[in-house]
């Protein structure tokens, strides 16, 4: 059974919730094995805990501090090592930005985005098969890499994290990093200010405002609260200065795919639902009827955001009292 590598995503040793979705799948296609980059011990007991069976270890005291061309490197190298049957990577910027230098180091197709990933049967010469949704979201299609190591990044909530008892060995892996590859330094950056809530990509909640906020944000982010979930913004409401670009569900934005997102004044249009309509579950609050984005729900409200978001934080605090 070929191994599959993951690249684990972390803040400062804690693992994210997307590398446990990303060794779930792993386990689906190959043995997993997770890569880890960064400095101290690596958190094996919580990467086996969702199957990884090895664990590589990169220590990244020569390279912390520059862009993502040594990331690639260091796992062009596992890569050729291991003769890895597949690289997992976060569908996140920077994740499809390795993903993008690792495929041509590799020589190796790529698919980026994937929503789903499944082995493939033996009639079709195996490997994984993956679902994408395309041309914003009007057309679902299975794809599969034909030439080299299959490098797919995979967007969050693509998969529900199952805990597998894995080996977990960890190895020590001492990776050679080119002089190209440490061109772009990083000279200055500032941590993001904590809100509290969820990372928005990673979020299996969002509660989305737009237009129809008219600029007030209170019932939206009290929801949200309530609920535990991100706060999103169409791309109305940012062009408005109402929210930072960082919080943009659209095509120019960031894409979701959670258990539940709530949309409140929005229309509907196009460039917001390439960013949102792969959610599970959909809910629009919006006071015109006959906005786009009705065709597209689960469950609908036609009512004044300001008025309904108000009463629905009141009657989830009360049941959750």
């Amino acid at each position: 059974m070929s191994e599959i590598l993951v690249l684990v995503d972390h803040v400062d040793g804690t693992v994210r919730k997307t590398t446990n979705e990303l060794l779930t799948i792993a386990r689906r296609l190959g043995e997993p094995s997770a890569v880890f980059i960064g400095s101290g011990e690596p958190p094996a007991d919580a990467l086996k805990k969702y199957g990884a069976e090895k664990v590589y270890a990169v220590d990244d005291a020569e390279i912390r501090g520059y862009l993502v061309a040594p990331k690639a490197e260091v796992l062009q190298q596992i890569a050729e090592k291991t003769s890895a049957g597949a690289v997992l990577i976060s569908s996140s910027y920077e994740g499809k930005e390795i993903a993008a230098r690792l495929a041509i180091k590799l020589e190796s197709g790529l698919i980026t985005d994937a929503v789903d990933v499944q082995a493939g049967d033996a009639a079709s010469g195996g490997g994984p098969v993956t679902t994408q949704s395309v041309f914003a979201g009007n057309y679902t299609v299975q794809a599969k890499v034909t030439q080299g190591t299959p490098i797919i990044t995979v967007k969050p909530n693509a998969a529900t994290p199952e805990e597998a008892a894995g080996a977990g060995s960890v190895e020590q892996f001492a990776a050679t990093v080119s002089d190209a590859a440490k061109a772009a330094q990083i000279v200055a950056s500032q941590p993001r200010t904590a809100t509290g809530r969820p990372e928005l990509t990673e979020a299996a909640i969002v509660v989305s405002g737009g237009r129809g906020t008219g600029g007030n944000f209170e019932p939206v982010e009290n929801l949200a609260d309530a609920l535990g979930a991100a706060v999103g913004a169409s791309r109305a409401a940012v062009d408005s200065g109402w929210k930072p670009h960082s919080f943009q569900v659209g095509q120019t934005g960031k894409t979701v795919s959670p258990q539940l997102y709530v949309a409140n004044g929005i229309s509907g249009a196009i460039q917001h639902r390439a960013g949102m309509q792969t959610s599970k579950t959909i809910v629009a609050v919006n006071k015109d009827e006959e906005a786009p984005i009705f065709e597209l729900v689960d469950f609908g409200v036609v009512g004044d955001l300001h008025t309904v978001l108000p009463a629905l934080t009141e009657e989830i605090n009360k049941r959750k009292g």
